[in-house]
């Protein structure tokens, strides 16, 4: 599985008018394209942020499914969008506790790592992170997203609730330590989302 990750952020305000749009019109456009497997919708209502991830069953599929994306994502997030970055990852570890549901919290942990221990932070997260996770309460699923080529990693950790994601936080933080020690990975970045849609088909 193949991911494209959209990350803007503007006036909080605005904010409800491009996640509307995003879930009727950019959701629409998505179905219409082949190899198109789910995505997320996840938001920070109070500081104005909107991450969107889309799921594609090849890279071919992202790669042509973004030659229509491309020319409709700056209007599908006006007003809203005062920034705005794509970035393209490999969906390299995605395991499911329970089916997510909107209302949930994300959590996104970024990291940097030296290109030649890619293998390393896959098998890492995959030996350290999912089994030790799912004894995490309201825990739905976790997620290892990677750009082997620039040494970058996204981890998603989908909570069924807004109070289990924040109960996890001292465990969690162990596991990023543990992570990051046993993998080379500097963390660069930390952030919490609402869960506005969430929806993979693996099948």
């Amino acid at each position: 599985m193949f991911v494209r990750a959209v990350y803007a952020t503007g006036d909080p305000a605005l904010l409800d008018t491009a996640i509307r749009s995003v879930n009727s019109e950019g959701r629409d456009l998505l179905e219409e394209r082949p190899g198109y497997r789910g995505a997320g919708v996840f938001a920070d209502r109070e500081l104005g942020k909107l991450f969107t991830v889309s799921w594609w069953e090849t890279e071919e599929a992202r790669r042509n499914s973004d030659a229509v994306m491309r020319e409709r994502r700056r209007g599908l997030l006006e007003p809203f969008a005062g920034t705005l970055a794509v970035a393209e990852y490999e969906a390299a570890v995605f395991h499911e506790v329970r089916h997510p549901r909107q209302g949930g919290g994300l959590r996104v942990t970024r990291m940097e790592f030296d290109p030649r221990d890619a293998d390393l932070v896959v098998d890492t997260f995959r030996a350290t992170v999912v089994p030790r996770s799912e004894s995490l309460p309201g825990l739905a699923e976790t997620t290892l997203l990677i750009d082997r080529e620039r040494g970058r990693a996204m981890t998603g950790s989908l909570f069924l609730d807004r109070a289990s994601l924040g109960a996890s936080r001292a465990a969690v933080a162990g596991l990023r330590h543990a992570v990051s020690a046993k993998a080379h990975a500097d963390v660069v970045g930390l952030e919490e989302f609402e869960v506005v849609h969430a929806d993979v088909r693996f099948d």
